[in-house]
């Protein structure tokens, strides 16, 4: 597909490469590192799959990974190409609630809009996360493939970012307290009782402790009958990501559920990258959906 501007956004999009290629979308790699080491990789490069079950295998053996925003010199090379080239450029940013990314990039944009004042470059505060910014800039696919330009579809995406709803539930609260999400006395507390908390991403892209419930089966029900409590309906005419930090038979079980119970027919299924999943951890179950709000 061909659009009429460049749309960029980022690795913590989580979406899949076949997406990424069928719509021409640039992608600006956030990075990580293990505790200890001095390698620093990309948490997405074009053409390369990173092997996400050694990765989630090292995290439940104990590694700590660091995490850190894409190269600004990597990423002005970018604009300064796609504008070089005439080009207008929309970039869809991960939450500023959770990362300086977008804040960054914002900088960045604000001065070659000095630089090429006949070239448009808009940056949208996502505030969202995973597939939550990847149903996002999926929407903005749709908008673009049905012949808008690069102001309607701005504009589609800051009118309706706060109709996308994120919910997910994690399955060991410990990688939550080590990011400074849950206090390390609720995280013992939680793992000691079998407590897996459902969180959402709030209105100003925070991840938001909703409410607790024990055993891993009931907190992906929760995640269920979120969806049916506020889905824009008819739910089967949505389109609904699933992203997982390698657990991929219990998001299976779940998008069936979502099929069985709601007729919903796209479900796109893809795995947490490193730079989210170093927080949130092994066994994060998360849903993507337009609803009335994200409460």
């Amino acid at each position: 597909m061909t659009m009429s501007f460049e749309l960029v956004t980022d690795s913590c999009c989580n979406l899949a490469e076949e997406t990424i290629d069928r719509y021409g979308l640039h992608v600006l790699p956030l990075t990580f590192m293990a505790d200890g080491e001095d390698t620093v990789y990309q948490s997405y490069l074009k053409g390369e799959k990173t092997d996400l079950s050694r990765f989630y295998k090292m995290m439940r053996d104990g590694k700590v990974f660091r995490t850190s925003l894409p190269n600004l010199s990597n990423t002005e090379a970018l604009f300064r190409s796609l504008l070089d080239a005439g080009r207008d450029i929309l970039y869809l940013g991960f939450s500023s609630g959770l990362s300086g990314t977008y804040e960054a990039t914002e900088l960045l944009a604000k001065q070659l809009r000095g630089e090429y004042p006949d070239r448009k470059i808009y940056t949208v505060d996502t505030l969202a996360a995973s597939g939550g910014q990847g149903l996002l800039v999926w929407h903005a696919c749709q908008h673009a493939e049905a012949g808008e330009g690069i102001d309607a579809v701005r504009d589609w995406v800051e009118g309706n970012k706060l109709r996308l709803a994120h919910w997910f539930t994690v399955d060991d609260l410990m990688f939550l307290w080590r990011g400074g999400r849950v206090s390390k006395t609720s995280a013992w507390a939680g793992t000691l009782l079998n407590i897996k908390p459902v969180l959402h991403v709030d209105d100003e892209g925070h991840l938001i402790p909703m409410e607790k419930v024990r055993g891993r089966k009931k907190s992906l029900t929760a995640l269920l009958n979120h969806m049916e409590k506020t889905g824009t309906q008819p739910l089967a005419d949505q389109m609904v990501f699933i992203t997982h930090g390698d657990c991929l038979e219990e998001a299976q079980w779940l998008e069936q559920q979502i099929r069985e119970r709601f007729g919903v027919r796209d479900i796109v299924v893809n795995c947490i990258d490193p730079v989210i999943g170093a927080h949130s951890g092994p066994g994060t179950m998360a849903l993507f959906f337009l609803a009335s709000s994200r409460n």
